[in-house]
């Protein structure tokens, strides 16, 4: 892994994190004293999704989709009974 200074860094920023992204991880010094390492990314874990776990726990009523529907029509147009 090869070491650079914080001014050659800074010069030349933007080709050394495109050669650290590649997989050619650096590290910068001061003084000629190693103070941080610059590597790639790995990609972050995909968390497993479990379908159906909560399968059971809750219950969608059969008036699902006119649910409240008197209600939202009176919100909107008043009471006309």
């Amino acid at each position: 892994m090869k070491t650079v200074n914080i001014h050659e860094a800074k010069t030349h920023l933007s080709r050394l994190v495109e050669e650290a992204a590649n997989g050619e991880g650096f590290v910068i010094a001061k003084a000629g004293k190693p103070m941080v390492k610059v590597v790639p990314l790995g990609e972050a874990p995909k968390k497993k999704r479990r379908a159906g776990f909560l399968k059971g726990y809750a219950q969608i009523p059969e008036n699902f989709n006119t649910m409240f529907a008197k209600e939202i029509e009176e919100m909107f147009y008043g009471d006309h009974e």
